[in-house]
């Protein structure tokens, strides 16, 4: 059965229509627009523009986890995330925190983030932890290995099956420790120690993620998978191919949709929505 809601602290989305998470990277070195918002003005200044793109949430990450990129440590990711999380929760936005390390998720949700994007799939007992004492919404990503070894030889026999195995578990482990089913959401993450095969099974066979009854998370927005396909090779370019699997992955039942490009994404989707029986783009109540 599908999920019909999302809760994230005091917000409570409706997923049974899109909305769109904006990707703000507070990093010198992501794979599409690394550096260009490190300061942190230049990111606040970026967020606003992603909220009035029509945004539901941004999404504040300050590691990137690129293929075969260098982690680094949770002090140096603190010090670039905190000033502009604080900021952008005080500004009233609903902010997301892109992150693995469990005293960064900690901090960020002390200063007010409402959602927690935890790329290692809340794996460590620390983040279970954290998940239980707070009220965020919590997004359990799928990743085979790690940003530097993911993609070195990724393997499976029955890609979706395994993925959505993996993701139903760890969304069990949540539950039996404490957490709310209505604050999971499930992200089956493409390009995170997948081939380009096992990135469109995925895609094709959404409709078995989102039976499992969490919202769906899907982030194609820019990624290699997408220059694989279209043969762009400058990730900020590949607009046209990320719209097209934003909007093939909410026909498939994603209820979020996570974006780069805001506006373009938010006007395909409010398309989408309309042909759909629904009448919007931001599912927030």
């Amino acid at each position: 059965m599908r999920a019909s809601v999302w809760r994230c602290g005091e917000r409570v989305f409706d997923v049974t229509r899109p909305i769109v998470m904006g990707v703000l990277n507070v990093t010198p070195d992501s794979f599409s627009d690394g550096g260009r918002f490190l300061d942190p003005a230049a990111a606040v200044a970026r967020a606003d523009a992603i909220v009035s793109e029509g945004a539901s949430i941004v999404d504040v990450g300050g590691e990137s986890t690129r293929p075969g990129a260098v982690g680094v440590s949770a002090s140096q990711e603190m010090s670039r995330v905190h000033p502009v999380v604080t900021a952008l929760a005080l500004s009233g936005m609903c902010v997301s925190i892109d992150t693995r390390h469990p005293e960064v998720a900690d901090a960020a949700v002390e200063a007010g983030a409402s959602v927690i994007n935890d790329i290692s799939g809340f794996r460590d007992p620390s983040m279970i932890a954290l998940a239980v004492r707070c009220e965020a919404g919590l997004v359990v990503m799928h990743m085979q290995g790690t940003p530097e070894s993911m993609q070195a030889s990724p393997r499976y026999g029955d890609v979706v099956a395994e993925v959505g195995r993996d993701l139903a578990r760890q969304a069990r482990t949540l539950e039996e420790a404490g957490v709310a089913r209505e604050r999971i959401a499930l992200d089956p993450g493409i390009g995170f120690g997948k081939t380009l095969e096992h990135n469109l099974e995925l895609i094709r066979r959404l409709p078995d993620l989102v039976d499992l009854g969490y919202p769906v998370l899907v982030g194609l927005s820019r990624k290699r998978v997408i220059g694989e396909l279209t043969g762009v090779e400058q990730p900020d370019r590949r607009v046209a191919g990320s719209l097209a699997a934003a909007v093939m992955s909410v026909e498939r039942g994603a209820g979020i949709v996570r974006a780069h490009d805001v506006a373009a994404t938010v006007e395909a989707l409010a398309f989408v929505a309309a042909v759909m029986g629904a009448d919007g783009a931001d599912g927030a109540r």
